[in-house]
């Protein structure tokens, strides 16, 4: 065995690549598979494995090319990936390097937009309770677009003419591109914390999904929801519909409508308030001719053409009136005098009636007081017995030999000793 035919692990990894590289359909390769262990660093890169029924193929996909990534890749998605097949000659395996990940059946832009569309819907973002009013009449309104797009240009011209009075200032960004979405979400926060405008109306005019695609940004849709002013969303054409669209507090369906949705129009406010004129003059018109025909009916009134007839009217019920009191208080006099008298023919009567009664009750009284006295009793022969004391003895067992006692009859006194 030759010694120059032995190669290290090394040296047969490189001579793989080399090979690899120099073939023309591994460099440019179209893989068609399901996701697998997808996973993103820190670093940025994504790791992943293509597999179908029959093997599998382990690929790499660097930062730089997955910034570029519009939709988020998850396993079990059918995809097709882009790219080249070489060996890592360190660990001595093949690889795919993926550049562009696409999703199959669908396109990445659409998948995308329908991802977003549900994350954002899910956290609240499309509420309609957290929808702002857009103000009837607006004095000051932003415009965030292209400074040189033909979508402004139509604004200003609509605003103008349909409500001069309003302040409109134009807040430029890019539109297109991958810098236009950080600087839309850039200008309607400096619109907020300035309080530069009380209407945001922020768009661009019609394209492709490429083009409007800065308004399906993330970025946008939460700086559109975190806005304290209300923002009318104006991209493209009608049927074109971006997350801008459902975030903002209104959409329209043109830049050109979004100016008409965002002011009155003042022909419209001066034929309102030419109505609204007339309506009033022809109302005071019918008030004025009420209060002259009652003018003209008071006018004619007899307190106008003869006053002094009120004061004889009014001097004439004055002394009817007083002379129906009088007749009244006569009246009353001689009813209270001949009750008066009814009353004091009455009252002898009565006073000897009273004092009647009272005797006899008196003599009743005396009566009965006479019956009871103890004199009485004593007149009938009997004494009240009483010790020296004075009280009175009502038993035998009150007194014991040799008390003194007082005899009490009723023509005198007897005093005595017990034996």
């Amino acid at each position: 065995m030759r010694e120059d035919a032995i190669l290290t692990p090394s040296q047969v990894g490189r001579y793989l690549k080399t090979m690899m590289d120099r073939d023309h359909l591994l460099s440019r390769l179209l893989v068609r598979g399901e996701l697998s262990n997808y996973k993103m660093y820190p670093s940025g890169h994504h790791y992943f494995t293509l597999k179908d029924g029959e093997g599998a193929l382990r690929c790499v996909m660097f930062r730089s090319d997955a910034q570029s990534l519009r939709f988020r890749p998850e396993n079990g998605m059918q995809v097709i990936a882009a790219g080249r097949v070489t060996v890592f000659p360190r660990d001595g395996q093949y690889q795919l390097y993926c550049v562009r990940l696409t999703p199959e059946g669908v396109g990445d832009l659409a998948l995308a937009f329908e991802q977003l569309k549900e994350k954002l819907a899910q956290e609240g973002l499309f509420d309609p309770a957290h929808k702002r009013p857009i103000p009837v009449f607006p004095e000051r309104i932003a415009l965030i677009t292209s400074p040189a797009g033909a979508a402004v240009r139509d604004m200003i011209r609509i605003l103008d003419a349909r409500w001069p009075m309003a302040q409109v200032r134009v807040i430029p960004v890019r539109v297109q591109g991958p810098e236009a979405p950080q600087e839309i979400a850039a200008a309607i926060q400096w619109a907020n914390w300035h309080q530069a405008a009380d209407l945001i109306l922020t768009g661009r005019g019609g394209g492709s999904i490429e083009d409007l695609w800065a308004f399906n940004e993330e970025v946008v849709a939460r700086a559109i929801y975190a806005s304290e002013i209300p923002v009318i969303s104006a991209v493209g054409h009608e049927p074109d519909v971006t997350i801008a669209d459902f975030v903002a507090d209104l959409r329209a369906s043109t830049p050109s409508n979004a100016a008409e949705l965002a002011v009155p129009d003042q022909n419209e406010i001066y034929g309102a308030l030419l109505g609204a004129g007339e309506r009033l003059e022809s109302a005071v018109s019918v008030q004025l001719s009420r209060y002259r025909q009652a003018l003209e009916c008071l006018s004619e009134s007899r307190p106008m053409t003869d006053p002094a007839a009120y004061f004889r009217e009014k001097r004439l019920l004055m002394d009817y009136q007083s002379s129906r009191l009088v007749h009244g208080l006569q009246r009353c006099a001689a009813g209270q005098r001949e009750r008066l008298g009814e009353i004091s023919g009455r009252l002898p009567n009565g006073a000897e009636r009273t004092l009647s009664k009272s005797r006899e009750r008196l003599g009743a009284l005396s009566a009965s007081l006479d019956a009871m006295s103890p004199l009485k009793v004593l007149g009938r022969g009997y004494a009240i017995v009483q010790r020296e004391d004075g009280r009175a003895v009502a038993s035998v067992k009150d007194v014991s030999p040799g008390d003194d006692l007082r005899l009490t009859l009723s023509d005198g006194d007897v005093d005595c000793r017990v034996l």
